[in-house]
């Protein structure tokens, strides 16, 4: 079992960095121009011909807020890539805070929230930890609280984008390492651990089914039949199938959203599971290159995934600071 879940945790870390470079490119055009065909990890590059970040503002009230450090310099311009200084095969802030999760429940010999939420802190708050120039609207919001004097574990603000997910694979797999392998107990602590920043029913129930279908894959359950059990609130076998027949980029820019917002990326994410339930490496590339918010989806998708057929050797290689 614990293979399973480390395998889940990989497969997200490897999704993510894989869509790095092409995060957030909603004109496929321009991401098929800048980068071609993906085969593997690669760096990002400048200028971002998609990036709407020029329309992003953050100004910190205190120091407490202060989580962008020197990438601030940055916001409002255009052109400029969300992950510009992130090398091949890194991930972004949202994983990267997912592997100090891990690291943090296996230091504690479990998972305790507000020990975790120090930890939070301490890392947006520490310069040079991080060298992300983009942090989601949530990461904002909780510093913008935490800077007016609110105590950490009301800062979470009601945020329903797919990046609530970007922890699930990490938390599961340190609560599994730390014997915590009954579901109801697993479910507990997931939904305690994404309301501390996305207080979202969409981020809620979405989290749930992720565990439900990784507990399924644990117990020797196939992913579709676990997709077919757990997954029918987003689409049914019978939708999944028929999407099948389509391109992804058709299914996912058309049919589903390739943005970020629940329910309807999580279900875009599913039909990616469904559709490469025994391909790893043609899931996550798919994923990658439909663009949009592929990162996020990556969670999802490269969980399901490697959990699913194990993560491929090419995937572990040039993976940067895998926990374990």
């Amino acid at each position: 079992m614990k293979t399973i879940y480390k395998n889940a945790m990989l497969g997200s870390l490897a999704a993510d960095a894989l869509s790095m470079p092409v995060h957030w490119y909603y004109d496929t055009h321009k991401l098929d121009r800048d980068y071609g065909l993906l085969t593997g990890y690669v760096a990002p590059k400048n200028p971002h011909t998609d990036s709407i970040l020029w329309r992003s503002h953050y100004n910190p009230r205190n120091e407490k807020g202060n989580i962008l450090h020197d990438q601030v310099k940055y916001w409002g311009r255009r052109g400029v890539h969300y992950h510009q200084f992130l090398a091949a095969g890194e991930n972004t802030i949202n994983y990267q805070l997912g592997k100090e999760l891990y690291l943090n429940i296996l230091q504690n010999g479990a998972y305790d929230s507000n020990k975790w939420l120090l930890r939070y802190i301490d890392c947006l708050l520490e310069k040079g930890w991080h060298q992300d120039t983009y942090l989601e609207e949530y990461h904002r919001a909780f510093f913008d609280n935490y800077a007016k004097g609110v105590a950490p574990s009301n800062c979470g603000i009601d945020d329903l984008h797919i990046g609530g997910l970007s922890h699930v694979p990490c938390l599961l797999a340190g609560l599994i390492e730390t014997g915590v392998t009954g579901l109801d107990e697993q479910l507990f602590q997931v939904e305690k651990h994404v309301r501390l920043t996305h207080r979202n029913r969409y981020v809620s129930e979405a989290a749930a089914a992720m565990t439900r279908i990784l507990y399924s894959l644990g117990d020797g359950i196939d992913l579709l039949k676990a997709l077919e059990c757990h997954a029918k609130a987003w689409a049914s076998a019978g939708q999944f199938d028929t999407w099948t027949h389509f391109p992804d980029r058709t299914v996912i820019g058309r049919h589903l959203t390739m943005a970020c917002y629940l329910p309807e990326s999580f279900t875009a994410s599913l039909y990616l599971c469904w559709k490469y339930a025994n391909d790893f490496n043609s899931g996550i590339l798919a994923n990658a290159h439909c663009g949009g918010d592929n990162c996020h989806r990556g969670a999802v998708v490269g969980a399901l995934l490697g959990a699913a057929n194990g993560v491929p050797d090419k995937w572990k290689e040039g993976l940067t600071k895998i926990p374990f």
